[in-house]
């Protein structure tokens, strides 16, 4: 009796030895990491050993025997460079990992499943990272996927896996993600209410897409980019009125502010832009006649709101290239046709080009202002070079038109 309960006590050590000498050799492997050549042969003893202990009845059902495989084959699938033999590597870990959860109720191996998740969740996004970058949105979607489920509170996984999804086309997902992602204290919220207001678009949800871009206008008041995108918004919506009655409000309360200026400006800029279809559709002389009137009557008010945003901020970029922009509108058209005159109208054709160049002079200064400003900007440079044309300016046409090209390159 004696000498059976010997083998058997030797048998059980024997047996809790793998598990011990996958611990250790697991433990040596991540201090070395850094040098393959000390920390390949211990993950690989480990290995060995975690096997063993897996094909045992006395050690396969622990909850260490799960949490260490996990580690162990998530390690070696993460090392493995080629997908075909790092997949199964992964599915082994992954399920490791699932297991090691159910069966750890006291959380004696909380710091391992922990080790294991953050090894699988790194697997994925290297995954995700190389398929998105080869254009393959729908595997990325899928890695970075699997990265969030692992990790379902890392903001860089909700945002890798809604970036993925949105260039794969799958909206709904894209929305899911960044939904979550706007809640948490994500530094680039602000951009991502801009990428959720597309992906609402592109998914044909107007009103959800108003109301996201109306929640980040509240959250980031000051940024210019979500504000022109929800007053955008609202005017192909044909929502004038309550856009500006929201600026107008908002002035009302902040009459120093220069972009609620700038943003009324661009109301009305954008009304004036939206008639030009209109104008060109119009049979009738009169219909044609009034739509230009209102168009003409938008510019000036435009013009008026950048002026006064100009005169809080006269190297405010926005304002002057927009205030040089309406001042063009009436010189183009003008000039337009003047050139269109037959030519038995010489004396109107030289009226209508004398006034045109009058009426291109009002726009010079906040044109070139812009340039100056942001001599880089092709907006800006095209412009100035509509000026030129329109003064028939040719060594500046040709200057401007050069510099227009390199920019564009």
């Amino acid at each position: 009796m004696a000498g059976l309960l010997g083998l058997i006590s030797a048998t059980t050590f024997a047996q809790k030895g793998e598990l011990s000498s996958a611990q250790t050799n697991y433990d040596t492997y991540t201090a070395t990491r850094s040098t393959p050549v000390l920390s390949v042969p211990k993950i690989n003893a480990a290995k060995v050993s975690i096997d063993k202990a897996s094909a045992n009845e006395k050690t396969a059902n622990l909850p260490q025997t799960f949490a260490l495989k996990a580690a162990i084959y998530g390690s070696l699938a993460e090392m493995d460079t080629v997908e075909t033999t790092s997949t199964p590597l992964y599915n082994t870990a992954a399920e490791a990992l699932k297991k090691a959860k159910e069966l750890d109720a006291k959380g004696e191996n909380k710091k391992l499943i922990e080790e294991s998740g953050l090894t699988l969740a790194q697997y994925q996004r290297s995954k995700g990272v190389k398929e998105y970058q080869s254009g393959k949105y729908e595997l990325a979607y899928k890695s970075f996927d699997n990265y969030r489920q692992i990790l379902p509170e890392d903001t860089s996984a909700m945002l890798y896996t809604g970036l993925s999804a949105f260039n794969a086309k799958n909206y709904p997902a894209a929305i899911s993600n960044y939904s979550k992602l706007v809640t948490t204290k994500y530094s680039g919220s602000e951009g991502i209410y801009n990428e959720l207001t597309n992906a609402y678009l592109l998914n044909k949800d107007t009103t959800n897409a108003l109301k996201a871009i109306g929640e980040g206008v509240t959250k980031f008041p000051s940024s210019g980019n979500l504000r022109k995108k929800e007053i955008e918004m609202n005017l192909v919506m044909g929502k004038q009125k309550e856009v500006l009655d929201k600026v107008q409000g908002a002035i009302a309360n902040d009459p120093k502010n220069k972009e609620l200026y700038y943003y009324a400006g661009l109301v009305y800029s954008q009304t004036g832009d939206n008639a030009a279809p209109q104008i060109t559709a119009a049979k009738d002389p009169a219909t044609k006649s009034a739509l230009q009137l209102k168009r003409t009557q938008d510019y000036t008010k435009a013009g008026e709101m950048y002026k006064k945003a100009l005169e809080l901020d006269p190297n405010y970029f926005e304002a002057n290239l927009n205030l040089g922009y309406v001042l063009l509108a009436p010189a183009i058209e003008t000039f337009n046709n003047a050139n269109k005159l037959p030519a038995n109208k010489q004396k109107e054709y030289e009226a209508g080009i004398a006034k045109s160049a009058t009426l291109f002079d009002l726009a010079k200064p906040y044109l070139v202002k812009a340039v100056e400003l942001q001599p880089k900007n092709p907006d800006a440079v095209a412009n100035l070079l509509t000026y030129y044309k329109g003064k028939k300016d040719d060594a500046n046409i040709a200057k401007y038109n050069k510099i227009l090209a390199d920019l564009r390159k």
